[in-house]
Order: C-alpha cells, then structure tokens, then sequence
C-alpha cells in the first residue's frame, strides 16, 4: 500500500446556498491522489460566484477523457488540475514533480496541463514532446490557451519555462535551459470568454475540442492548425457543452 502524507491544503468552494466556503484537508498519496475530508467554516467567499473550483474541475474532465475511445485517447495524457499550482509552492515543488516523472508525459504527443492560478484557469499544452526537441520533422511547442487574454497570458512563460525545465530533469532526460528557452511557447486568439466566472467551463471545452480534432502530425508550420482560430466555436456551442455536463451554476 501506498504511504500517505498529511498536506494542509487548502481548496476553496461554495456550499449549496453559495454563501460560505469549504477548507479541504486532504491525505495525499506518493502517486498524488488524495482524498478530500471536508469541514465547514464561517468565511468569506473569497473567490468569484460562479467559477469551477477544482473538484468539479476534475469530475467534469474524467466524464469527457472517457467519452473517447481508448485509441483516440492514446496520443494524449494530463496532468491533475492542481499540479502545477503545487509545483509554484515550495512546500510542495519537489513532490509533485515525482509524481509527474512516474507519468512519463513525454511518451505522449500531446501533454494538457491545467493551470489554476491568481483564481483564474488556462490550458497549457505540450505538444510532439514525444520526439527530440531538435526533430526535423516535427516541431516541438506549446499552446497556452486563455479565454480572456487581456489578463495576460504572457506573464505566465517564465514559470512555465522553469516547470518544464524541472520536469526534464525530474525525468532524467538531458536538456539545456538553452534548449527550453527556444522552445515555442504559442498563444492562440481563441475565442473570448464573456464573464469573469466561465474561465474553468472554457478550459474543459478546449480540452474537449481538441481532442477531437487535433491531428495526428501536428505542425506549426504557416500558423497554428485549422481549428485553432478565433471563431473556433460559436458562443450557443458553448453553452450547449455547459449545459451537456451540467457545468451552469
């Protein structure tokens, strides 16, 4: 059996009325699971009404990673949604990185890695990392998708550089910090969220979307692939995907 150990870590959530918030104390296992143990606490809401927290973040991802079929889920894997807020805590950097070496995500072609940062969600997609960074035939990159770039994605590159540096290293691959900082890291004109609560719903339906359409020779070459724009989805089709996994407050 697994040993476990005890974090302190705190998730924030809404009751039933909306009107107070939940303190998670969860037991943490060396694969990274854990188990939530919920006890409630007279505060301050503290995040945005109507936003995902990371429970219903992951109930809702595991409905859709199995609506595909095993063969078309092949060419992708992921990381848990808190992993990388984890990785940005000291107390917590070195054992989430173990976790993610036992992966091995750079087996797969394409790599989602939720981000759940300053209370707001991006997606951050490793791409054809299943090949030599210095490949010939196919380029290695990174899609950061954000559902409301006026917040500026951008800020996010240099942590995002340092946690895939860590993560070479935590694999024992050989990489310069040279190497990664030549990497591209793109960020699409995707289509705009129309709130400031839906960045969550936004994530999960790019997850979804793409794992529908993403190619298998996936190329950068002359901008980003055909699906990839602006008008990608239109905002009924959003809703409808809300509405499928019940993801309306």
């Amino acid at each position: 059996m697994a040993k476990r150990k005890q974090l302190e870590i705190q998730f924030i959530g809404e009751d039933e009325e909306g009107t107070s918030c939940m303190v998670t104390h969860s037991t943490v296992s060396a694969s990274g699971r854990f188990l939530r143990n919920k006890r409630r606490v007279n505060a301050r809401n503290t995040r945005q009404q109507g936003m995902l927290n990371s429970k219903q973040f992951s109930d809702c991802f595991e409905k859709i990673w199995k609506i595909f079929p095993d063969n078309q889920r092949a060419s992708f894997t992921y990381l848990d949604c808190l992993w990388f807020s984890w990785y940005m805590d000291e107390l917590f950097k070195e054992k989430v990185l173990v976790w993610i070496s036992r992966k091995h995500i750079f087996t797969k072609k394409y790599v989602f890695v939720p981000i759940l940062h300053w209370r707001y969600w991006n997606l951050l997609i490793f791409c054809n990392f299943d090949k030599p960074l210095q490949s010939k035939t196919q380029t290695t990159c990174m899609l950061l998708l954000d559902s409301m770039q006026m917040s500026g994605p951008r800020r996010l590159e240099p942590t995002i550089r340092k946690f895939l540096l860590d993560v070479y290293e935590a694999e024992k691959r050989p990489v310069t910090k040279q190497a990664i900082s030549k990497i591209p890291l793109l960020i699409p004109k995707v289509p705009q969220q129309r709130n400031g609560e839906d960045c969550g719903r936004f994530v999960l339906y790019f997850i979804s979307l793409f794992m529908e359409s993403a190619p298998k020779n996936f190329s950068i070459t002359g901008g980003y692939p055909y699906f990839m724009k602006e008008d990608w989805f239109a905002p009924q089709d959003f809703d409808c995907f809300c509405k499928r996994f019940k993801l309306f407050s």
